[in-house]
């Protein structure tokens, strides 16, 4: 059986001032992916870094203490993630809190992620998330990109929890799917400290599930593939600082917990076409205070 580090690599891209070349085209429609190093300069992981650390410095952890994570999906039924989709809030490393409810570790030390809104209420991340040469990718890839979500990822050493296999269709869904998510390494990430893995190509297979909302407001996992996962053509897509890997919305991924003593930093913004219908019953809404936009 291959361990993570045995697992073949994914190819890589340079990055350049037109956006998506006719070679970058035909790699992610084969592979489902993509990774363009040195895409941000060190500095812009620099910066973006340092107000996340102002962001959580500000969060108050003694009023909202809502874990994340892909196991238990406990996350779910609380009020602060499913009214996220428009604001900026914390959620918590399930092994950052203890049975009775009590962080066991610094609060800067215990978050798993900041989201959903960042690209549109913080100007910081605002002027990261429309970079010029981010929009020449992304109008290559979509008719109209609009910025839907975006989410800060911490992958706490020795905590970072693990995030199962999963399409990004699944939790923001769109008739014809259009998602794609934009993950930009803000450190190094690999397989030593939580890195992605993707399968080559499954982004041909079909969507397995759909994470909706019933009309009661209560969200749920609606089951559409009821066969197991065969993780099959399996690569490490392992990205150096200011990197960015490119994830198509069907494309199955996952990360591994991370036991390191080193963390793992990324910034994952998601965009979906304007020419396509975003149905109602998306778990991810925003008001009519905040429309959507593009970049």
């Amino acid at each position: 059986m291959q361990t993570l580090s045995d697992r073949p690599t994914a190819r890589t891209f340079r990055a350049t001032d037109s956006g998506l070349t006719a070679e970058m085209r035909a790699a992610f429609e084969t592979d489902g992916y993509l990774v363009i190093e040195d895409f941000v300069p060190m500095d812009l992981c620099d910066r973006l870094m340092a107000r996340a650390t102002e962001l959580v410095g500000g969060f108050d952890i003694e009023a909202h203490r809502t874990v994340f994570s892909t196991k238990s999906v406990a996350h779910a039924t609380a009020l602060y993630f499913q009214e996220s989709g428009d604001a900026i809030r914390f959620f918590l490393e399930e092994e950052a809190v203890d049975a009775a409810g009590n962080l066991t570790r610094p609060k800067e030390l215990a978050i798993n992620k900041i989201g959903h809104a960042m690209h549109d209420l913080d100007p910081v991340f605002s002027e990261f998330s429309r970079q010029a040469h981010l929009a020449a990718l992304a109008k290559g890839l979509l008719q109209d990109p609009l910025l839907l979500q975006s989410m800060y990822i911490f992958k706490q050493p020795g905590i970072g929890g693990e995030v199962s296999w999963h399409q990004d269709s699944t939790y923001l869904y769109t008739e014809p799917m259009s998602c794609i998510g934009f993950w930009f390494a803000l450190e190094d990430a690999d397989s030593s400290n939580g890195g992605m893995l993707a399968m080559r190509g499954g982004h041909r297979g079909p969507l397995r599930q759909r994470f909706r909302r019933l009309p009661d407001g209560k969200l749920e996992t609606e089951k559409l593939v009821t066969t197991p996962w065969l993780e099959k053509d399996v690569v490490n897509l392992d990205a150096r600082k200011g990197s960015l890997v490119v994830l198509h919305g069907l494309l199955p991924h996952y990360s591994s917990a991370n036991r390191s003593t080193r963390s793992r930093h990324a910034y994952t913004l998601h965009c979906i076409d304007g020419a396509c219908r975003y149905p109602a019953d998306n778990w991810l809404r925003r008001g009519d205070h905040l429309p959507l936009r593009g970049f």
